[in-house]
């Protein structure tokens, strides 16, 4: 191969290159900021309580019920983090891509349901279920919806 062929293919190359590395970084960047929001989303509605027993009730307050909340929220991961997770599943690594995604959509679906139940003025959520779906064959979309059974608990520390 000589230098001018090499030049050129460089130079064929170079956009689909250049692209690679800007989606991969406002990919990275549009991730990182999505933790921390919604670090500071947890952090916020920490005060609602929520266990994931089934049968667990907690000690209610004088004419409170119980009503469904959820929180349901559809993430997808840049097309660029793909191809690496793509590439990574050759060798049978570890695809923490994959583990990223269905945590940032999971954490979401929670705090989205916190955010209703606060909205209704409860303070108290049980029965947690969790369920994620992928949305497109490639596995970088997927869907999460948590729900449970909020109320108005005189309860202020978590459950065992």
């Amino acid at each position: 191969m000589n230098n001018q062929s090499v030049t050129q293919m460089l130079i064929n190359y170079a956009p689909l290159i250049i692209l690679f590395v800007i989606g991969w970084f406002f990919g990275s960047r549009h991730e990182r900021q999505h933790l921390a929001r919604l670090a500071v989303s947890e952090k916020s509605l920490a005060h609602i309580v929520v266990s994931s027993e089934r049968f667990y009730k907690p000690t209610l307050e004088a004419n409170s019920e119980g009503e469904l909340v959820l929180g349901s929220v559809v993430i997808a991961q840049d097309y660029f983090k793909m191809v690496v997770a793509r590439v990574l599943n050759l060798f049978g690594k570890n695809l923490t891509t994959y583990e990223t995604l269905l945590d940032r959509a999971r954490r979401e679906a929670v705090v989205r349901m916190r955010t209703q139940a606060y909205e209704k003025g409860y303070n108290h959520i049980y029965g947690l279920r969790l369920e994620v779906s992928n949305i497109n064959q490639l596995g970088s979309m997927v869907e999460a919806i948590a729900y449970g059974t909020a109320v108005i608990s005189t309860e202020r520390r978590k459950p065992h």
